[in-house]
């Protein structure tokens, strides 16, 4: 029966991205540590270069398979130019590392032109012959190679490949043929494995073999025709003394297995099924709140069972929801994995020398935050680059190492996950960024702004410093559309600079989108939930407590802080139970830094919420981020705490960004007081 491995080409292209994923990551750091080293020789890992290897070579293996020969071609010639460096006759230096980049693109690039049925790039053929130059082009420093390992009996090789082996695109066939190439083999099949008729399976694999090949074949080249099924099959090589009888001697095999998190037991699942889950558990958690609400006041035989019953609904749903919000949970890593390449790239068209660190990447997120989380990292790691590392020269002048330093780093923070973008360079220049400001009339001549505010505008819409446009800055696509989009995601962002120093960009982000713990909120006859991750304290006030300078906004005293105070009510156009100050209650929430005073009528209890999205009924709201269905079947809304701090602490920002927006338009700005 012929096996249409046309079903496993989707297998073939994932693994053979995962490789070349692989490969540019190592590759990255083979260039970071040519970086550090100012031009002096690295003596790099050779596990580094036998882990790109060998994933070159599986997709050569894979591709010839599977008949896609312009790849087999392609991954062959980078091979053959990664072995020249394994065996020490070609070293890898600055030049050589950007070009085995350059082909990792091309192969990629193939890859995806193969999935798609598409021509094959134009760049490929030349690409091809640059890597058969280097080849032929050994460096002054390469190193003597290393005496081929032979035996003086030959070699006996036993091979069993495991039961999945064909599913992985495997063919022993082919590995049988690569070895007879080497010189005359022997070979004897293993047939204790096979099964009945009626049992068996064509796709399963159930021989072995057991192998002989003659002394003229050197022990490095039967481990590279094995090299890409390692750890898909059982593998003993030994050398023998004689061509006698002579004592067998065990010799194990020097490439370890490569280990990676694909080999723990999990599924792939479509997101359209993960979706359909979290609408379930959320119908599932709303069901769980009205029933909780009706059973209060209610004093029927048996209220204790059923309240028993719904105690252990409620526990079930968490455990649920838990579960089922976990298969959204992705590593961020997913994300910073992209950013070496990028920081490499634009340095280069910078001409600046940039090394991006990163730690943290295991922390994990929502994937729809992992996804549109993106962007915005990608727009500050450029910037940063271009606006915050200095050139060599004059970081040398300043006593700083000539490459420049960018740190990405996440962690856990109470109940949210923060991402830190912070670089080693100039720092923001607000004298230039005030200047910029006023010059666009943002900003009155008259108005004093502290550090903190001009650092804010830089998060004006279309704002830059950039006198010319490149390829990288100056378009008037600036931070304002990373504000926004992390404002989208629940999330903030802030900024911290010390001159000569380095700015930093911290973004703070819920862990998921879907569910929610919130505090539900009284204000006239509305219900606000507001997150709990915002919430840093509730009190009461006196009025004596509350001051209002002329012109601006109510201030509170809290324990020697004065923070603004928004009313709610007076906000969203609702009429209020409290208008005294003594009658309600006051919830101080801190977002990207600051913290503000909000003045609802009372607090009525904490509670988790599914969020359903305003955007396909309605524009984005300003103060209101997502909305929710209550256990009474009202309609609540979520406030967004990020954007009520901003509104109560910066009213200079507010309106430079209202007039920046207005004359992005083209119409005549407001006068600013």
């Amino acid at each position: 029966m012929a096996i249409d491995l046309r079903r496993f080409h989707s297998t073939f292209f994932e693994e053979s991205l995962e490789g070349i994923a692989a490969m540019e990551a190592e590759l990255l750091e083979m260039e970071r540590l040519l970086l550090r080293s100012n031009g002096r020789p690295v003596d790099f890992d050779p596990e580094r270069l036998n882990h790109i290897f060998r994933a070159a070579h599986s997709i050569k293996g894979g591709s010839g398979t599977f008949g896609f020969n312009q790849i087999a071609e392609f991954s062959h010639g980078l091979e053959s130019l990664l072995d020249e460096a394994r065996s020490g006759r070609r070293t890898i230096d600055a030049e050589i590392a950007s070009l085995l980049l350059r082909a990792v693109d091309c192969l990629r690039g193939l890859i995806d032109a193969a999935r798609r049925d598409a021509p094959i790039p134009a760049s490929t053929e030349a690409l091809r012959a640059e890597l058969e130059r280097a080849q032929t082009t050994p460096s002054r420093s390469a190193t003597r190679a290393e005496p081929a390992r032979t035996a003086e009996g030959g070699w006996r090789v036993r091979f069993r490949p495991h039961d999945r082996f064909f599913h992985s695109g495997n063919d022993p066939l082919r590995i049988l043929r690569a070895l007879a190439e080497l010189g005359g083999i022997t070979v004897s099949a293993d047939l204790s494995r096979v099964p009945d008729w009626s049992a068996f399976d064509a796709v399963q694999s159930y021989l072995g073999w057991e192998i002989a090949l003659p002394k003229s074949v050197s022990r490095e080249s039967i481990d590279e025709v094995f090299a890409w099924v390692i750890g898909d099959c059982d593998l003993d090589i030994e050398a023998l003394a004689t061509a006698e009888a002579a004592p067998l001697v065990s010799v194990p095999l020097d490439i370890p297995a490569k280990v990676d998190d694909k080999s723990a037991s999990s599924i792939r699942v479509a997101t359209a099924k993960v979706d359909g889950l979290v609408d379930i558990v959320g119908e599932l958690v709303i069901t769980e709140t009205m029933l909780s609400q009706l059973v209060e006041g209610f004093v029927p035989e048996r209220l204790s069972r059923l309240q028993a019953g719904i105690a252990q609904l409620e526990r079930h749903t968490r455990d649920l929801q838990d579960a089922v919000l976990g298969i959204r949970m992705l590593p961020i890593g997913f994300v910073f994995g992209r950013l070496p390449r990028l920081a490499r790239d634009i340095a280069a068209t910078l001409g600046k020398r940039v090394e991006l660190e990163i730690s943290g990447e295991r922390t994990e997120l929502d994937k729809t935050i992992i996804e549109r989380v993106s962007d915005p990292l990608i727009h500050l790691v450029r910037n940063s680059i271009d606006h915050g590392i200095e050139p060599s020269d004059e970081r040398v002048k300043a006593g700083k190492p000539a490459h420049g330093t960018i740190r990405l780093t996440a962690y856990h923070k109470a109940g949210s996950v923060v991402i830190e973008a912070e670089d080693d360079g100039r720092g923001l220049n607000r004298e230039r960024i005030l200047k910029k400001a006023r010059e666009r009339g943002l900003v009155p001549p008259e108005v004093h702004l502290d550090s903190a505010q001009i650092d804010e505008l830089i998060f004006l819409p279309g704002f830059s410093t950039a006198e010319t446009v490149n390829d990288v800055s100056g378009r008037g696509v600036g931070l304002d559309v990373v504000r926004n989009n992390i404002r989208s995601l629940g999330g903030g962002v802030e900024v911290t600079s010390t001159a000569g120093k380095g700015t930093r960009f911290s973004i703070r982000l819920p862990l998921t989108l879907a569910i929610v713990d919130g505090m539900s909120l009284k204000v006239g006859p509305e219900v606000y939930i507001l997150p709990l991750a915002w919430i840093a304290e509730t009190l009461r006030l006196q009025p004596d407590r509350v001051s209002q300078p002329a012109g601006g906004p109510e201030i509170v005293a809290v324990r020697g802080d004065y923070l603004p105070l928004l009313r709610l009510d007076r906000l969203f156009n609702v009429r209020a139970r409290a208008t005294a100050l003594n009658e309600g209650i006051v919830v101080i929430v801190e977002a990207d830094g600051k913290r503000a005073g909000l003045f609802v009528d009372e607090l009525l209890d904490q509670q988790q919420v599914v969020l359903k999205s305003l955007e396909p009924h309605c524009q984005r709201l300003e103060g209101i981020s997502a909305a929710t269905i209550l256990g009474d079947g009202t309609v609540a809304l979520i406030l967004d705490a990020g954007s009520l701090v901003r509104q109560a602490h910066n009213p200079i920002f507010a309106m430079a960004a209202s007039a920046a927006i207005v004359q992005s338009s083209g119409a005549t700005p407001p006068a600013l007081h």
